[in-house]
């Protein structure tokens, strides 16, 4: 009696196990005939299953299913990204339960090569299928200009390939386009590791995003980094005396600073911070001729004329703060020398001045230092002018503001 009773259960448990696998083999056909929602339901039922559940080709079965649905639904909305970020969960956990190799069993048909324009009926259904209708959907929504989305879908086929360059690099202009600095960040990391990838444009983001976040130091190691890589790129040298000036290592960035002139005299952003380091160490006429052949070199440099100018005015007061505090004596002797040198450095920086105005035409400081000047040296129809000119763009009571 024994006996019958656990032939008959075993009977049973043979009946159920082949019952499961049946609902397997129905979850492939519906799979392959395109009902995805009947093998979803047939699948999950599966899973339940202890046998069929414990097996990872019901999971490759799962993930593939998961899909086919992602890459079949053209909304490209956050709710289809999460059957996509479903289905990379479920070829994960598959490829963990197949013992996480690659290049035996089960892992190659996880990692089966997805070739572009190959008939749907034809493709793996692998992740790497996952990695490239999500890179398609990035694409589609990039050119409609939906940058969200187009980033989150770039960012779930970087999840599978962090050796993707183009996938990654992507991804991280569009965070960083969007503010997703830590996004961003994530992608550019990602190149780093990559060899022999070209890695400037990812340095730049990253030096940019970290001096955003006002990060200098952090800012300040990725160029180090960067360095060691590119030794000799222009930019990375403007980046980092500009970074050492923030950190106020004024030493370091003066040697920096003559290191990146001797190998390009004629960069105006380096002269310009070379005038700036010798004005603040007291230098001044150092200072005066490092802006001024900024602007030889390129006329139309902005900051070379603003800061040439700034620079004479500043001369200027300090002549007219030193006669000031001069004994009477002392004053009547050296009034009208020091007087005339103070102007001559008005007159000087009068042209500088009107570069700069004419390079940013409506700005009214530079307007309000032209009236200023004017009227220093008497000259009252060039005063006028400009006094017109602010009346004009700001009120007749513009002289209080």
């Amino acid at each position: 009696m024994k006996k019958l009773i656990l032939s008959i259960a075993l009977v049973g448990i043979t009946a159920f196990a082949f019952g499961q696998k049946k609902v397997v083999r129905s979850a492939s056909k519906n799979f392959k005939s395109g009902d995805i929602e009947a093998a979803l339901t047939d699948i999950n039922a599966a899973i339940q299953d202890p046998e069929t559940g414990s097996d990872p080709e019901t999971y490759l079965l799962k993930a593939q299913i998961e899909l086919k649905k992602f890459g079949s639904d053209s909304s490209n909305t956050m709710e289809n990204l999460a059957v996509g970020e479903a289905a990379l969960e479920t070829f994960f956990k598959t490829f963990e339960m197949a013992g996480s190799d690659k290049e035996n069993g089960l892992g190659e048909d996880i990692y089966e090569e997805d070739l572009p324009g190959v008939p749907d009926n034809l493709r793996p259904y692998s992740i790497l299928t996952l990695k490239n209708t999500a890179f398609d959907k990035a694409i589609i929504q990039y050119n409609e200009e939906d940058y969200e989305m187009a980033y989150e879908f770039f960012n779930l086929a970087g999840e599978i390939d962090k050796s993707d360059s183009t996938i990654h690099y992507n991804a991280g202009f569009l965070a960083n386009d969007l503010g997703r600095y830590d996004d961003a960040k994530k992608h550019f990391t990602y190149l780093f590791d990559i060899p022999e990838y070209n890695k400037l444009n990812a340095y730049y983001f990253m030096v940019q995003i970290l001096s955003t976040e006002e990060d200098p130091e952090g800012a300040y190691e990725i160029i180090q980094q960067a360095k060691e890589e590119y030794p000799s790129d222009k930019v990375l040298a403007e980046y980092e005396i500009q970074l050492l000036l923030q950190l106020n290592k004024m030493d370091e960035a003066m040697a920096q600073i003559k290191e990146a002139l001797k190998n390009d005299p004629e960069n105006t952003a380096i002269l310009l911070r070379s005038g700036y380091l010798k004005e603040q160490s007291g230098d001044i006429e150092g200072a005066l001729a490092d802006y001024q052949k900024s602007v030889e070199i390129d006329p139309d440099f902005y900051e070379g004329n603003y800061y040439s100018g700034a620079l004479m005015l500043e001369i200027s007061r300090g002549i007219l703060a030193e006669l000031n505090g001069l004994s009477d004596e002392e004053w009547e002797a050296r009034s009208e020398e020091m007087g005339n040198k103070a102007n001559q450095y008005y007159e000087d920086a009068v042209p500088y001045f009107e570069k700069s105005l004419e390079i940013r035409p409506d700005d009214t400081d530079i307007m309000g230092i032209l009236f200023q000047i004017h009227t220093r040296l008497q000259n009252e129809a060039e005063a006028e002018k400009y006094n017109q000119k602010l009346i004009e763009l700001l009120g007749p009571n513009w002289m209080e503001g």
